[in-house]
């Protein structure tokens, strides 16, 4: 019933115009309704907004919103913002780029080396080192994915 009721609430919220009422019976129960029975209580609701992005200041009050809703940006602003994000993106690739000799660098001494068990069950070393080949595939396509992200051979 309280669900119901919640779904009314927002139904009817939607509705710009349309009073709701808060009616409380004997029992405790609420429901809401756009009916106005004895002893309900009117319920005034601020109007949703549609826009959730930052309002528009200065210069840029006149603009209308980019596509999608969002406020243009001048020239200065997004190669600031685009510099930033392509020294994220060099630091990002440095990292992927250490991690992915580090992986190989595992990989060469786990296919070196056989572990206690593994002389007897050699299954167990081809899943480890397939669990290392994975990490190494893993980091190299992060890679890729960075470069092509920064435009990169």
């Amino acid at each position: 019933m309280k669900i119901f009721a919640l779904s009314l609430l927002l139904a009817c919220g939607c509705a710009q115009a349309a009073t709701i009422y808060k009616y409380v019976d004997a029992n405790g129960n609420v429901t809401y309704t756009n009916v106005p029975l004895r002893g309900a209580q009117p319920i005034t609701l601020n109007p949703l907004s549609t826009y959730h992005g930052r309002k528009p200041s200065g210069g840029n009050a006149d603009k209308a919103p980019a596509s999608g809703g969002y406020p243009n940006v001048d020239a200065d602003t997004q190669k600031q913002r685009d510099s930033g994000r392509k020294k994220i993106l060099e630091q990002e690739l440095a990292n992927e780029v250490k991690a992915l000799d580090a992986a190989k660098k595992a990989l060469a001494d786990g296919k070196a080396v056989r572990n206690g068990d593994e002389t007897r069950n050699y299954q167990k070393y081809l899943d480890r080192v397939q669990k290392l080949q994975n990490e190494v595939t893993d980091r190299e396509k992060n890679v890729a994915a960075l470069k092509k992200e920064l435009g990169l051979p």
